[in-house]
């Protein structure tokens, strides 16, 4: 008997009517059809590819460099690289083997341990709030990638409606001649921060009153991002491994010209010494290591379901431990790729405009994408636009990698939990629904609803998750 017989010999069957599982010999030509699953990766390049552009995502670019300066620079880069080889990567390696070898989406795959269904249940839950939360994140850099082709790019002057608040290179070179910028930022908001909240957003103070009607051109964007989403997952998996060949290279041509451009600025080292410098105290801090642990989860996409399923397509026998290696590396790499990309942006921010703390400068979650590169990007010297136009298409890009993932996920799911309907029915009922959902953030209060969506639907969740998952293969199946 072969070595994948033997092996077969545990995979579990389907549960029914509650009865509990029996182990049974299965034979490979009893899974698959022909030697191949019904559905399946084009190559193994594309199941390489496909997981890059899923894990390098968004989060290496805004979210890693805020979350680290949040917990002392170099002193959260030491335990996220920790955490990375010691948790990050064997869950990796886990949840691939785990798809690949039951041949089945996240919520099958736990047939297991049926009592911990409820854990394939939750990361099924927890992507659905993701991709609706990704896809707002996509609607507003397509509105940031259009506005990118003007003549001069509308983030870069202050406008007249703003009054006073309004500040623009000009105005932080005299305050910075009275040493008075960090009272001034007490009052005054870059031309960048100001065209982000008041022009993109129409951003709202409180939500007392409501979140306030969408802002409409937001939503035609979101449009535009979820029929290039329905459309991927209309094709199914071997279309979504063809677009993987140009979402997994394109993000890394331009964070490779980004990175080259941003340590030339003038103040750009200060920066990076500021990202790469520790604060060992920092290294007793609880806090740090939870948010180092959460980091590598949410840019892994580990225990989302979507690595399951993607490994789900590959052929039973495949070796993917260099893949796992390379995919966590260039993962790891991207996210300090960014991380000196941001920082170097901050201190050339810095220098412009006095500032003796890169701190004085950085501004967190979102905003960090959506004003402080707006804001360094409109102050390069030769060919603004283009560079604007590269970063905006990359961040959409990157978005399209993972929120394909995320979608391809979601549909195996109700196909093998629900509905056996076609694939492309499935996929655009997700795209309908995931549309009218997302929405919501493209209101003035929407920024309160995407706050909490990534606390506690993506962060917080994702912990939870993967100890549920821990506990499902390593007791209750393992035992």
């Amino acid at each position: 008997m072969s070595a994948e017989e033997e092996l077969l010999k545990l995979q579990p069957r389907n549960l029914e009517n509650g009865a509990s599982e029996q182990p049974k010999t299965v034979t490979v030509d009893e899974l698959t059809a022909g030697g191949k699953p019904k559905e399946q990766w084009g190559n193994e390049i594309e199941f390489l590819f496909s997981c890059i552009s899923l894990s390098v995502g968004l989060g290496n670019i805004w979210r890693f460099p805020y979350i680290a300066f949040q917990n002392g620079g170099g002193a959260f880069v030491i335990p996220y690289l920790i955490v990375l080889l010691i948790i990050g990567r064997p869950v990796y390696y886990l949840e691939i083997i785990l798809g690949q070898f039951s041949g089945r989406g996240c919520i099958k795959a736990f047939n297991m341990a049926p009592i911990m269904k409820g854990v394939a249940t939750g990361q099924a839950l927890a992507t659905g709030a993701s991709i609706t939360y990704y896809s707002s994140i996509m609607a507003l850099t397509l509105r940031f990638l259009i506005a990118s082709f003007s003549k001069v790019l509308p983030w870069s002057y202050c406008r007249e409606e703003w009054g006073d608040s309004c500040l623009n290179e000009t105005m932080s070179a005299a305050i910075n001649g009275t040493n008075g910028l960090p009272h001034g930022r007490q009052t005054k908001m870059s031309s960048a921060e100001l065209y982000f909240q008041k022009e993109i957003l129409h951003e709202q103070d409180d939500i007392f009153n409501g979140l306030g009607m969408p802002n409409w051109d937001l939503v035609g964007c979101l449009a535009v991002a979820w029929f290039i989403i329905g459309g991927v997952l209309i094709r199914g998996v071997k279309s979504s491994g063809k677009a993987a060949y140009f979402l997994g290279v394109f993000p890394y041509v331009v964070l490779l010209m980004l990175l080259l451009r941003a340590v030339t600025l003038p103040g750009a080292m200060d920066g990076i010494i500021y990202f790469f410098k520790p604060q060992w105290s920092e290294l007793l801090n609880p806090l740090v290591w939870y948010a180092a642990v959460t980091q590598v989860f949410f840019s892994l996409a580990i225990c989302f379901g979507t690595l399951i399923t993607y490994a789900s397509y590959n052929n039973f026998s495949r070796n993917v431990y260099n893949d796992i290696v390379i995919i966590t590396t260039m993962d790891s790499c991207s996210s300090i790729i960014a991380g000196c990309i941001t920082f170097g942006i901050l201190g050339n921010l810095a220098y412009k405009t006095g500032a003796t703390d890169v701190a004085s400068v950085v501004k967190g979650g979102a905003g960090l994408a959506f004003i402080s590169y707006p804001d360094a990007i409109a102050k390069f010297e030769f060919m603004p636009q283009a560079f604007a136009v590269l970063f905006f298409l990359m961040l959409f890009v990157l978005g399209i990698g993972s929120t394909v993932g995320m979608g391809s996920c979601i549909v195996r799911v109700i196909r093998d939990r629900w509905v056996r309907a076609p694939n492309w029915a499935l996929a655009l009922s997700l795209a309908l629904l995931g549309f009218a959902v997302s929405i919501v953030y493209m209101t003035p209060g929407g920024q309160f609803v995407l706050n909490l969506v990534d606390f506690y639907g993506v962060s917080f969740t994702a912990l939870i998750l993967a100890i549920g998952e821990l506990l499902a293969v390593g007791w209750v199946y393992g035992k």
